[in-house]
């Protein structure tokens, strides 16, 4: 595993890798001055891959942390987010240290934007949602000389340190699941995996582990936008009326699954006999509906809290060197009204 460095990078590191001066890496940085446009290309693009993000803390101030931890998201509408940011907020009560939160849309590009934006005031550090940045994200990231903690997801190679669950396992297990109660031809209904990259690994996870025992996804639709109630009405209707025969749909997430139950309720459709459900993440919201939906806890606030702690560690004046810095929680695998059981023995 890689670690941040202890410094964040100074003018000087750019004026040194491009072989200009301090003051005209100042000057193209600050959009001031007479630099030509050669050498302004050349000093942004050095900038660039360095991952280098100017301070925009001024004075006697430059040189130090403000109490702010970077917290970046890739949405406040989808619910799981926020209880992310609960557990953060828990975490750093009573302490000096204030989360201040940006969002990105599921957007490499924002991502990078948010960040750049966020580094400029000097953060205490970053907690940040996957593992998957572009080029220019991972350099400031590395480089940003604070703790950083990717959320969310373990399966891949974190920067610094990383909190989360293993997706492919959830999906792996779900798979298990599935097919210890004798389902065999089933659909996935999901978001738009380019978009979502812990939706794809639960995919990838999924389908994996129905391969072994010689069963395809018989089925597949994903979506992007939208109220995903809605949208899991309409596409389990649409699922449906291609593939008759489907005895399992899951859903990459529960409010897309809670509409594609509330559909199936309303057509008189048996749930969990004609047709058996899953979802994802365990919404606590969805616990009134008229059936338990089958899904997985993704230990979003416990996420958050630890995330935090690590943060509040490095900024201690003496850090508990034994502190782990990649911690994988085991989430809950919970059966509901949606999945039948067969008898056993």
């Amino acid at each position: 595993m890689s670690h941040a460095p202890k410094r964040p990078l100074t003018l000087r590191d750019v004026s040194e890798a491009c072989g200009v001066s301090e003051m005209t890496v100042s000057r193209v940085l600050r959009k001031s001055g007479d630099v030509s446009a050669a050498t302004r290309e050349r000093v942004l693009a050095t900038a660039k891959e360095l991952g280098y993000v100017p301070n925009q803390i001024a004075g006697s101030l430059a040189s130090q942390r403000v109490n702010l931890v970077a917290v970046i998201i890739p949405s406040l509408s989808n619910m799981v987010f926020p209880e992310v940011l609960n557990g953060i907020n828990a975490a750093f009560d009573d302490t000096p240290l204030q989360p201040v939160v940006g969002v990105t849309d599921y957007r490499p590009e924002k991502e990078e934007q948010v960040l750049y934006e966020m580094l400029s005031w000097r953060p205490s550090g970053v907690i940040i949602a996957g593992l998957e940045h572009s080029e220019a994200t991972r350099a400031m990231l590395l480089n940003s000389g604070i703790p950083v903690v990717e959320i969310m997801d373990v399966d891949g190679n974190p920067i610094d340190s990383v909190v989360g669950i293993s997706h492919r396992q959830a999906g792996r297990d779900m798979a298990k699941a599935i097919l210890r109660e004798g389902y065999e031809r089933i659909g996935f209904v999901g978001t738009k995996m380019p978009l979502d990259h812990r939706a794809r690994k639960r995919f990838e996870g999924f389908t994996e582990a129905l391969a072994k025992e010689g069963i395809e996804i018989e089925d597949r639709a994903f979506y992007s936008g939208g109220s995903a109630l809605l949208k899991g009405r309409e596409m389990t209707k649409e699922m449906l009326d291609r593939s008759p025969d489907l005895d399992f749909l899951y859903y990459s997430n529960d409010m897309i699954g809670a509409g594609g139950l509330l559909h199936l309720l309303d057509q008189g459709i048996d749930v969990p006999g004609q047709i058996g459900l899953a979802g994802f993440n365990g919404v606590e919201l969805l616990a009134g509906l008229p059936r338990q939906l089958a899904t997985t806890d993704a230990c979003r606030r416990e996420i958050g809290i630890e995330a935090a702690k690590i943060i509040l560690n490095a900024s201690s004046t003496e850090p508990d060197p034994d502190m782990p810095k990649s911690i994988t929680m085991k989430p809950t695998l919970s059966l509901g009204d949606t999945l039948r059981r067969r008898k056993r023995g």
